[in-house]
């Protein structure tokens, strides 16, 4: 089963070399050239020693010096072209990577988000697949070129000395055996030091983003604790990550160095032999400089291990996300193009992953162009009620309708293109405020964001900023009032012009003054649309069409304003409490 399941994620890995076919031949053309380039130094020592020195060929010698010379400068460009676009090739396959990651984050369903956290993403985004493409350019590389030096060197070395050449090659096994057991205890201490830096990375994104909150409450030194917690996690799994690697490199570095002492010792004593008639002192010098023809490579195939190890790592990790499945609609789904909007819950239940049920049947029926309110305790369901019509969760039971058809049978494109939704928490880009409304429709006009925007009431203020509609807000719009934010997402809504809103405590956030002035621009866009409102504040909801008490997850009480009021249940006690509150 691994073995399985290791061919196929090499499969998956070969297939970003693909686009780039041309620049990989040659980048291994330059590489095994490269390498048959290195053998050229010891056959030019070991003949200079043997017959151009003891003979006196100066010519010959400054021939075969500036032959090896011309030799190196076409290393030297060879080298060049490998590096540069070995690098840029490398480089072009992450972009692909990162772009196949992204556009499938991008389909993920809101479950994915909610069990992990932004930080933790970015680092699959960022230094995990900087791993992988460093073992994207430097694997193939490095395996073409050390397993060509390492043949070629062998072969000249046995054309020296056989015996020699035999004891060398016997110590190999020993290296690769060393080597196999420290290689498996290194790659897990590297991927738990890659989850550490992902928790530090989560940290950092949570801290930033709730800077304002933490100097609110003067809590900087509780943030401090909360980061130092994964740092210190960090360094202690680096701590046992680089323990592991210094036993690797330590170990596998003696075995090479027992290498060199062997034959060195070897290579005297068969010098000095009865039995070396066929092998002189030049011969001696040549092999022992060629040694490190066959050692060097090893070692660098060795070494290379530890990026291997990283880029494998990195790419599980890569492909751990790619395999997540993404929101699909149904094979036979369709696309919803006019839509009344009439909304029908029926017998609905709901819970996130293995909680308790948050909706337990729940049935409610809102009519074209009703306004359709939602009360009741935190915790009751109504903003999950909200999140189930635009199927950003699946229900577990029942069937949601929209104009009498179930929405599991409709693409979730098409859905959520007619569905308008105004939260408490409005997520602004950093960009311009022309930029944020027209997130509504792309391709709408410069007058529409203008209309857009007078409907939100919101335009007049654009006009008073240094840059008007082109002026940047900042990160989540921080440049910007609770009342403005929320108005220039009422305005991306008008702009978008949805036949179903849902505003979920879209004022609830606000003061009084400005939630009379962002109920004006809501009580406009609720015109002529089926709504549904969770509201907090009762006095907003007063005249909806019909209202409904959720608590534990079930619709307790259901009516207009007078009728509640009139039953003396929970929507009155809650109305009465306001009323005193006002």
């Amino acid at each position: 089963m691994k073995t399985s399941k290791d061919g196929k994620m090499l499969k998956r890995f070969l297939s970003y070399y693909k686009p780039y076919k041309k620049i990989f031949i040659l980048d291994m053309l330059a590489s095994f050239t490269m390498s048959v380039i290195a053998i050229f130094y010891p056959i030019i020592t070991r003949e200079m020693l043997n017959e151009l020195i003891p003979n006196k060929k100066y010519t010959e010698i400054v021939i075969y010096g500036s032959g090896l010379l011309l030799i190196y400068l076409m290393r030297m460009g060879l080298s060049y072209f490998v590096q540069y676009q070995g690098h840029m090739m490398g480089v072009k396959m992450q972009k692909q990577m990162r772009s196949d990651l992204f556009a499938h984050i991008e389909k993920l369903p809101f479950s994915f988000f909610d069990n992990n956290e932004t930080g933790k993403i970015m680092t699959r985004m960022t230094s995990d697949l900087f791993d992988v493409v460093e073992l994207a350019h430097h694997g193939p590389e490095n395996v073409l070129i050390t397993s060509v030096s390492i043949i070629i060197s062998f072969v000249y070395l046995m054309s020296i000395n056989i015996p020699l050449s035999l004891i060398l090659l016997v110590c190999v096994p020993i290296l690769m055996i060393i080597s196999s057991y420290l290689r498996k205890k290194m790659r897990d201490a590297f991927k738990k030091r890659r989850e550490s830096n992902a928790v530090i990375n989560a940290a950092l994104e949570s801290s930033i983003s709730g800077i304002r909150v933490t100097k609110a409450f003067t809590n900087s030194e509780k943030e401090i604790e909360k980061f130092s917690v994964g740092n210190v996690e960090f360094v202690e799994n680096s701590r046992q990550a680089y323990k592991a690697m210094a036993h690797f490199h330590s170990q596998t570095s003696f075995v090479t160095d027992m290498f060199n002492v062997i034959l060195l010792i070897a290579g005297g004593l068969l010098l000095f032999s009865s039995s070396s008639d066929n092998f002189n002192f030049g011969d001696y010098s040549a092999f022992i400089v060629s040694i490190n023809l066959f050692i060097n490579p090893v070692n660098t195939l060795i070494r290379f291990m530890e990026s291997f190890q990283n880029g494998v790592t990195g790419f599980e990790r890569f492909i751990e996300i790619l395999d997540t499945p993404i929101e699909e609609d149904a094979p036979d789904a369709v696309d919803i193009s006019t839509v009344d909007g009439v909304i029908e819950f029926k017998n609905v239940t709901y819970g996130y992953g293995d909680d308790d049920n948050v909706l337990k049947n729940v049935s409610l029926k809102i009519e074209k162009g009703q306004t359709f309110a939602l009360v009741g305790p935190s915790g009751g369901g109504k903003t999950t009620i909200c999140h189930l019509i635009p199927r950003f969760y699946n229900v577990n039971d029942g069937e949601i309708l929209v104009d009498g058809v179930n929405i599991n049978s409709l693409t979730r494109e098409s859905l959520r293109k007619n569905i308008g939704i105004v939260q408490q928490d409005v997520y602004l880009f950093n960009s311009s405020i022309k930029e944020n409304i027209l997130y509504g429709r792309l391709d709408a006009t410069d007058d529409e964001v203008i209309e857009a925007a007078k409907r939100a009431n919101i335009h007049e203020f654009v006009l008073t900023l240094p840059n008007g509609y082109d002026t940047v807000i900042g990160e989540r719009g921080v440049k910007l009032s609770g009342g403005q934010k929320q108005r220039l997402s009422i305005a991306r809504v008008f702009l978008k012009n949805p036949p179903i809103l849902i505003l979920d405590e879209a004022t609830s956030a606000l003061d009084n003054a400005t939630e009379i002035m962002i109920q004006q621009a809501l009580d406009e866009l609720c015109k002529g649309r089926t709504t549904l409102v969770v509201a907090h504040r009762l006095s907003t909801i007063k005249n909806a069409n019909e209202i409904a008490v959720v608590s534990g997850g079930k619709i307790c009480e259901q009516g207009t304003h007078d009728e509640l009021v009139a039953q003396d249940g929970i929507y009155a006690m809650l109305h009465r409490q306001q009323f005193r509150e006002e």
